[in-house]
């Protein structure tokens, strides 16, 4: 309760908040085990093992990304984590969130170019702007997957109260025109389970990876309230026909379930006919929580 006390703190007063194994080692080893479904490994890599597989990866900072839900249900489980949930809960000041957006990330030493000037992220995550009031913020957050120390290409970033005489556009700073604001950026480097939250407005950048041989691995995962509808990236029924989503879906619980949208027990949504139908779309699914009472959910 005191680290989360702490972050929230540093998340209004700075714009972001860098927790350290936030998430445990036995957090993350389902998810690690399952990782080679996704990516290959940075020996695989480099020893151009499979070269079409590779292809992906070389000549696109973004060739790495892959969206939710992934090939492995542990991975997928990981993204929305009871902590990570709980984190987003306690920094956007309410229990009815949202989750937005969900991606893993696989960078490798030499692939391509990795640095980034300084920018906000807010242009394609909102269709409108981002908002200084706490009741509408939007949260990003970056799962170490592996440590991620300074030659691995750790995010930087730069406290708000750097930037607020800053225009909002254009999105991005270059070094030429706002050189101190690179000498005041902070490493969000640490070991693999760090947590980096961080708000749409806040600046900052991919750095490159500089290890001989390295791979870093990550999630990304973005919170909104329930309610701000003009914040968004990817359209979960579209992603509904995805190989992994049922696989998903069976193993989820009610609360997890109800950060994509599905309506909580004792809805006016939920008939015999619904629950029915639930049932046949995901036949692994326990659909008693359904036809029970209405679920209370997480305190605020």
């Amino acid at each position: 309760m005191r680290l989360l006390a702490e972050a929230a703190t540093h998340w209004d007063r700075h714009g972001y908040a860098v927790l350290p194994a936030f998430l445990s080692e036995e957090d993350l080893r389902p998810g690690l085990s399952d990782l080679g479904l996704l990516f290959p490994s940075a020996t695989q890599f480099h020893a151009d093992a499979d070269p079409a597989r590779n292809a992906a990866f070389r000549d696109d900072e973004y060739g790495g990304l892959v969206s939710f839900p992934f090939a492995s249900v542990e991975l997928c489980l990981l993204a929305v984590h009871p902590l990570l949930v709980r984190l987003a809960r306690g920094l956007l000041r309410t229990s009815a969130i949202r989750i937005y957006s969900a991606e893993a990330w696989a960078k490798f030493t030499g692939a391509t170019v990795y640095e980034q000037v300084h920018h906000r992220d807010f242009m394609n995550h909102t269709v409108v702007v981002p908002s200084d009031e706490p009741a509408h913020r939007h949260v990003e957050l970056f799962v170490w997957l592996s440590e991620v120390s300074e030659d691995m290409g750790p995010t930087h970033l730069v406290p708000v109260d750097e930037t607020r005489d800053l225009p909002l556009l254009p999105h991005e700073i270059p070094r030429a025109e706002h050189p101190g604001l690179y000498e005041r950026e902070v490493s969000a480097a640490g070991p693999a389970g760090t947590v980096v939250a961080y708000r749409g407005e806040t600046v900052h950048r991919a750095t490159e990876l500089t290890r001989s041989g390295g791979a870093r691995y990550s999630l990304h995962c973005s919170f909104r309230p329930a309610s701000d509808e003009w914040v968004g990236r990817q359209g979960w029924g579209d992603r509904s026909f995805a190989p992994g989503w049922a696989e998903f879906v069976e193993r989820a619980s009610v609360d997890q379930l109800g950060l994509f949208g599905f309506p909580p027990p004792g809805h006016s949504f939920w008939t015999a006919q619904t629950i029915a139908r639930l049932q046949a779309r995901y036949p692994g699914l326990d659909t008693s929580p359904w036809h029970g009472r209405p679920h209370a959910g997480p305190p605020d």
